[in-house]
C-alpha cells in the first residue's frame, strides 16, 4: 500500500461576499465590506491542505471546459504533490458565498456540473486500489463510487458537513467510512449521541467541528473495543476568512493518523492546521501566491 490519499470531490470557482450581516427575506439594499474571487469545493480544500504536508494526493472532480475551470484547472495544476484527475462536467461548479465577520455563511450554488457514469470512473477505481486512504466527499459520482471503494479494502474517510441527522443522501457516505467528519451547524445542540450511533454502526472516528469551541470526536480504536471521548479547543486566530477550515482540519487529522498519530495528537495537527484556514481568504494559504487578488 503506497501513501497516497485519493479524494472524490468537488472543485468550485467562488465569488466571495463580505457583509455585515446576512440579508433579510424582504427587499432591501445592502453594501459590500468585501469581495473576492476564489478556488472552493471540499475536495479541493482537503487535497490542498494534504499537499501543504507534503502527502501526495490525488483530487478527482469535475470541471467544465469553461473560463471558471480554466482558473481551476490552471491554479489546482500548479500546487506541490496535489496530481489533478478532471473529468469534464460540462460546466464549473460555481458558488456565490455570502459572509459575515462572524464566519457565518449562506451559499449559492450559481452552476453544477453535469454527473453521470463515465469511464473515467474506471480511473478513479484503479487508483483507489493501492491508496492509503479514499476521501469521498459528498456528491453523486462519490456516491456512485462506494461499492468500488469498499471493494478496494482502502480505509475510507468522508466529511458529512452539516448534516442533520436524517437526510439520506448522506446515509451510504456515513454506513461506508471508518472515519466520518461533520460540523454541528445543524445536528442540534448536542451531536455525541449521533456521533456515538455511528461509532456504534462501525466507524472507528467521528468528528465534530464545533466552530471557535474546537472540535468533539468519539473513537473505537479496535472492534470490541472501548468507546472514547475527545477534545480539542479552537487555536485563537484574527480570523479573516472561514471558508476552508473545516477541510483543512479534516486533511491534518488523516495526514497525522496515517502516520501514526493517536486521536489526540491528530485533533491538535487539526486544530493547528484549521488556524491556518482562518487568516487568509483562500481555501488553503498556499493559494495566496497562486491567485492574483
Amino acid at each position: 500500500m503506497g501513501d497516497r490519499v485519493i479524494i472524490s470531490g468537488p472543485a468550485s470557482w467562488n465569488e466571495i461576499v463580505l457583509l455585515e450581516r446576512l440579508p433579510e427575506p424582504r427587499p432591501h439594499m445592502q453594501f459590500a465590506l468585501d469581495d473576492h474571487e476564489t478556488v472552493g469545493g471540499t475536495g479541493a480544500g482537503k487535497a490542498l491542505g494534504l499537499a501543504a504536508f507534503g502527502r501526495p494526493v490525488e483530487l478527482h472532480t469535475l470541471i467544465g471546459p469553461d473560463a471558471d475551470g480554466e482558473r481551476l484547472r490552471d491554479i489546482l495544476g500548479r500546487v506541490p504533490g496535489l496530481d489533478l484527475h478532471v473529468v469534464d462536467g460540462a460546466r464549473t461548479e460555481r458558488h456565490l458565498n455570502l459572509m459575515t465577520p462572524l464566519g457565518e455563511r449562506v451559499s449559492i450554488y450559481l452552476s453544477t456540473p453535469d454527473d453521470h457514469p463515465s469511464p473515467e470512473d474506471h480511473r478513479l477505481t484503479t487508483a483507489m486500489e493501492d491508496a492509503a486512504a479514499i476521501v469521498l466527499d459528498l456528491s453523486e459520482r462519490s456516491r456512485r463510487m462506494i461499492p468500488d471503494a469498499r471493494a478496494s479494502g482502502r480505509p475510507i474517510w468522508t466529511d458529512i458537513h452539516d448534516y442533520d441527522g436524517t437526510a439520506e443522501f448522506h446515509r451510504a457516505f456515513i454506513d461506508a467510512a471508518q472515519a466520518v467528519f461533520m460540523n454541528g451547524d445543524r445536528i442540534g445542540p448536542d451531536p455525541l449521541p449521533f456521533m456515538r450511533e455511528v461509532v456504534d454502526g462501525g466507524a472507528q472516528l467521528v468528528v465534530c467541528t464545533l466552530g471557535a469551541e474546537g472540535a468533539v470526536a468519539v473513537a473505537r480504536e479496535s472492534a470490541g473495543g472501548p468507546v472514547t471521548e475527545h477534545r480539542v479547543d479552537a487555536v485563537p486566530v484574527e480570523v479573516v476568512d472561514t471558508n476552508g477550515a473545516g477541510d483543512a482540519f479534516m486533511s491534518a487529522v488523516l495526514h497525522a493518523r496515517l502516520d501514526g498519530a493517536d486521536v489526540d495528537q491528530a485533533l491538535e495537527a487539526g486544530a493547528r492546521h484549521a488556524s491556518s484556514a482562518l487568516v487568509t481568504r483562500h481555501l488553503h494559504s498556499s493559494l495566496d501566491a497562486l491567485i492574483d487578488d
